[in-house]
């Protein structure tokens, strides 16, 4: 059975995705996955090797108006609740960022102009190589996320059905594509920040897995920019009982790497030294499982 380890933050800029791919670097990770679809971008920092394959994912139907059918009638117009649908020199076209698929334009066209058909929300891409490597980008002002989270993880284990381990960068949050990522991993690694903020997206990630029943640990990212509001999530942590496996300085050197796409794991830098501290106690935390 491969276990999955899942990495998460309660918002973008937290270090998430640094943290995933020293991860992946200091377990040499046989398979890991990208499932921030909205912004996907481990594949700076953890590079993908092989071959790649490609398709496209649909998720739900959208409108179309054959321009050849459409008498200009405006019907469609005036019963499509989301604005959808537009004017044109030759009848009415839709706009597919408006249109929810509801097919009310269908229904009511007289002429049987508008029909609902497959959307292409967005694409799936497998790297094949030493590694395995799967990842997705939704496209603009498609909802499907979470769906397409599931699509990424199903495709990861179908091309390494024998990894021992796999390491998935999820996405920053508490949304759909979150709940789609913590479903079916063994351990969840929260990355906060010692913030205000960063205690309360903390919480609502802790009350997130633990509905889903799955274990979770915390490290915080930068800790030193605020020692007591780094205390206080280690004093939660404890409330909670959960396990809190390490703090990470703010380096000058593993933002300068990140810009060169290079992984915190290859540096000779505190960071580095926090992180691989991190991987130990993460190491242990899966064995018991």
């Amino acid at each position: 059975m491969t276990k999955k380890l899942l990495i998460l933050s309660g918002k973008g800029g937290t270090g998430k995705t640094t943290t995933a791919a020293a991860m992946i670097a200091f377990f040499q990770a046989p398979a890991f996955a990208d499932c921030d679809v909205d912004a996907p971008n481990l594949h700076l920092v953890a590079q993908a090797e092989g071959e790649t394959e490609e398709r496209d994912y649909y998720g739900s139907e959208k409108a179309r108006i054959d321009p050849a059918l459409c008498d200009g009638c405006g019907l469609c117009a005036q019963r499509c609740r989301f604005g959808a649908l537009e004017r044109t020199e030759t009848g009415y076209a839709v706009n597919e960022y408006a249109c929810e698929g509801c097919g009310v334009c269908a229904w009511i066209c007289p002429r049987q102009a508008a029909a609902l058909h497959p959307d292409r929300a967005g694409s799936l891409r497998v790297s094949r190589g030493a590694r395995i490597f799967a990842t997705a980008q939704l496209r603009m002002g498609r909802g499907n996320s979470g769906k397409l989270v599931a699509e990424v993880k199903s495709a990861l284990q179908k091309a390494a059905p024998e990894a021992a381990l796999a390491v998935i960068d999820g996405s920053p949050g508490i949304g759909c594509p979150v709940i789609s990522s913590v479903s079916g991993v063994h351990l969840v690694l929260i990355v906060a920040e010692p913030s205000l903020s960063g205690r309360s997206d903390l919480e609502r990630l802790l009350e997130t897995a633990g509905t889903l029943r799955v274990r979770t640990a915390v490290c915080v990212n930068k800790y030193d920019v605020s020692p007591a509001r780094t205390q206080e999530i280690e004093a939660l942590c404890r409330d909670r009982e959960v396990p809190f496996v390490g703090k990470i300085p703010f380096d000058p050197q593993a933002a300068r790497a990140i810009n060169q796409g290079v992984s915190v794991a290859e540096l000779d830098c505190p960071a580095r030294e926090a992180l691989w501290g991190i991987y130990q106690e993460v190491c242990r935390l899966l064995a018991e499982i």
